[in-house]
């Protein structure tokens, strides 16, 4: 794989790591045109180079600059591979734990977004109704009316709610904190909006915590049981959970996340992060997950298995809008993201960052690659991709 190849992969797969409060301006915005949404024909037909990714988290620990433990599993019709590498403690060098759970970060706007398809499917959500009949007073009269596929593509002009600060020291003082979703919205909201509806793309938060609101009252009941009957039981995901607002522990086994820090005389300090609330992420950010689990919700979701095929369509369809940052045409869809590689192969996915955790979900839309990771990345916020996710990404779609 060429670095021209090499230089689109990190590209498109560095999202939904940093979708917090950060200053944003508006860019030139070109006139996109309306992107396809797949290809059909399998694309990989080779074997997992299983080389290739156990070179790809090979040495990982604490001396390692990038992580200090990384779990893969890459599948599809083509064969399968699972590997992973590092250590559970760095206080203790106890070996990673291969099932181990993890904060799966933004992959939860995936699941979200499908619980909001669902409820299309059923009649219960209509798609292109303003949210605010839904949902009455959420939003001031100076917002125009916002239908939930722009909440979910994320076209919907919302600014994005204060935090703590965009620096680890700031986040790391606050992270215990109990947010309350109607709070950040009402703090969101009252800055007006950034954007008409429709007309731009900005990747945020806070419109997948206003779809959380959305589904607790069409449901009737709370976003995490709504979650957990709809997409966890039904598929068996034994290992998935959402945290109560409270919680800061990941339940069962798991590998311990760390931020390094640089120390003023040189060096640096790995803090652990692993426990940390997860109230202000919520329906955008809190899932607790495993690999296995992630692998087998990936799966049936591209199948059709969770969200019926017409509604999934929306997971497939990128707006025909600028990216309100950049000014380059969007690439996010309802829950995912869409990617082309230069021969034309068109890939799916979603990624999350938690302090501590970098994880992605993704494939082929026809199956015949998948991939799911979750890396330990010292610097699970950075601007940059963590280039052990990204070797393993060349890994796992290498020919």
């Amino acid at each position: 794989m060429n670095a021209r190849t090499r230089t689109l992969i990190a590209a498109a797969l560095v999202l939904g790591i940093a979708s917090g409060p950060a200053v944003a301006h508006a860019a030139p915005a070109p006139d996109p045109a309306p992107l396809s949404s797949t290809r059909t024909a399998p694309v990989i037909s080779t074997p997992p180079d299983a080389a290739a990714l156990e070179k790809a988290i090979a040495g990982l620990g604490p001396e390692h600059r990038d992580a200090t433990a990384a779990l893969v599993r890459v599948g599809g019709k083509s064969g399968a591979w699972q590997g992973s590498s590092g250590v559970a403690d760095v206080r203790t060098g106890r070996e990673v734990l291969e099932q181990g759970r993890f904060r799966a970060g933004s992959v939860t706007k995936t699941f979200t977004s499908a619980v909001v398809l669902q409820l299309a499917a059923e009649g219960s959500v209509d798609l292109d109704r303003p949210v605010q009949e839904y949902l009455p007073g959420l939003l001031p009269a100076t917002f125009k009316p916002i239908s939930v596929r722009q909440l979910l593509n994320y076209t919907s002009g919302i600014r994005p709610a204060d935090g703590p600060g965009d620096s680890f020291s700031e986040a790391y003082a606050h992270r215990f904190d109990v947010d309350d979703p109607h709070a950040l919205i009402a703090n969101a909201a009252a800055k007006g909006p950034e954007f008409d509806p429709g007309t731009r793309q900005h990747y945020l938060n806070i419109d997948y915590t206003i779809l959380g609101v959305l589904i607790e009252k069409v449901t009737g009941t709370s976003y995490e049981r709504a979650l957990t009957t709809r997409i966890i039981k039904p598929l068996g995901l034994r290992h998935t959970s959402l945290p109560s607002p409270a919680q800061t522990r990941i339940p069962g086994p798991h590998n311990r996340g760390y931020q390094a820090v640089p120390q003023a005389g040189g060096g640096r300090t790995l803090v652990d992060v692993t426990e940390w609330g997860s109230s202000r992420e919520w329906a955008a950010g809190d899932l607790i997950s495993t690999t296995a689990d992630l692998e087998r919700f990936t799966t049936a979701l591209f199948a059709g298995r969770i969200v019926p095929k017409a509604q999934l369509e929306e997971m497939f369809t990128v707006p025909a809008v600028a990216d309100f940052t950049t000014g380059a045409p969007a690439e996010m869809t309802a829950g995912m993201k869409r990617f082309v590689l230069p021969d034309g192969t068109v890939v799916w996915g979603k990624t999350g960052g938690r302090y501590g955790y970098n994880t992605a979900i993704g494939g082929t839309r026809d199956l015949s690659r998948t991939l799911v990771y979750s890396v330990n990345s010292t610097d699970a916020k950075g601007q940059d991709m963590n280039k052990v996710a990204f070797n393993i990404v060349m890994a796992a779609f290498a020919r």
